[in-house]
């Protein structure tokens, strides 16, 4: 039976009604019957080809949850009708040392779900049955669906690097990923400080659960931090003045980007060297890093602010992400 999607079939187009056959289901894949899927910023970069690994027509879509419409003959511990949802991958090779640690995404022949594999703008998608993984129940999917990306890229370097309730924390960018990474780290128990460019969303931040703010445009809030924090995650993909992240850093600690900035970092080596500061990259992490993320969110009550449109006002919903005013995340509902 076909799937009924919205694709792009060319760089910047409007996405239009697509239908393309899956073929047989193969007994360890999950095909999911989407009922939410979130808009990423990395939706609209694979429409418009600004990686360059694009191949049209693109469905994009991967923040996905919906229910379990059929699993193939080997697939155990998913049952049909229940909830699940699938995120920035949908595969991996299942058997090299990456893959057979919990560390999928870091598999050489992982697949993207939106990057030659057809995404969850659409009524259905599959995915291979480890990374389809179950939606708590205390979780409502319209503001769960932006957690299987945008939670999943800010949470996974927080245990990576071991963030904990001692220490002192700050989210650069006050948007999509900011706004749900300083729910996290307040929830963990850290003392967070918002960064952005003016105050304008301080407010807000402390919503979310900052309890300081420093704004950076025509001020000097930044170097007064100098030696404050024992982690920093950038979420922005402006360029900024990363020897003054580096400055604000205490010793040993650590300066996460999991924004993609518009040029190469341009880092002082003294600045890391003397105090075993270190500057990492971070990203979504494997099936299980979400199942922990999604456990702790539902436990803890973290949620995206978002703003829902119906599928079928996809281009609406893309138009309203590109303005850059969403508040904070976008989900598309079937």
């Amino acid at each position: 039976m076909a799937i009924n999607a919205f694709a792009a079939k060319a760089a910047g187009a409007r996405l239009e009604p697509f239908s393309y056959e899956p073929g047989p289901l193969g007994p360890l894949d999950v095909e999911v019957a989407v009922t939410h899927c979130g808009i990423c910023h990395s939706d609209p970069a694979m429409i418009d080809n600004e990686w360059h690994s694009s191949s049209y027509p693109v469905v994009p879509g991967h923040e996905i949850i919906g229910t379990v419409a059929a699993k193939g003959e080997r697939v155990t511990g998913l049952e049909i009708g229940q909830r699940a949802g699938i995120g920035w991958q949908c595969s991996s090779c299942g058997h090299c040392e990456y893959c057979r640690t919990a560390r999928e995404h870091l598999c050489a022949q992982e697949v993207d779900t939106i990057i030659g594999h057809f995404g969850g703008f659409a009524d259905r998608v599959r995915a291979k049955a480890e990374f389809v993984v179950p939606i708590p129940d205390t979780l409502a999917s319209a503001e769960a669906a932006p957690l299987l990306c945008a939670g999943n890229t800010v949470f996974t370097p927080m245990l990576r690097h071991g963030v904990n309730g001692t220490m002192r924390a700050a989210v650069v960018g006050i948007g999509g990923l900011g706004h749900v990474a300083l729910q996290f780290l307040s929830k963990i128990g850290c003392e967070v400080t918002a960064i952005s460019s003016t105050h304008s969303k301080d407010a807000e931040a402390r919503g979310f659960g900052a309890t300081d703010f420093i704004a950076t445009k025509g001020t000097d809030e930044l170097k007064k931090a100098a030696d404050r924090f024992d982690f920093i995650i950038s979420t922005v993909s402006a360029s900024l003045p990363w020897n003054d992240y580096i400055a604000a850093l205490r010793p040993q600690g650590t300066l996460v980007v999991v924004g993609v900035p518009d040029a190469d970092l341009q880092i002082s080596a003294f600045g890391i060297i003397g105090r075993e500061k270190m500057v990492a990259g971070g990203r979504a992490g494997s099936p299980w890093d979400i199942r922990r993320m999604l456990d702790f969110a539902a436990r803890n009550q973290v949620k995206a602010m978002i703003e829902k449109y119906p599928m079928s006002k996809v281009n609406d919903a893309l138009d309203r992400l590109r303005s850059g005013h969403a508040r904070y995340r976008v989900v598309l509902e079937a």
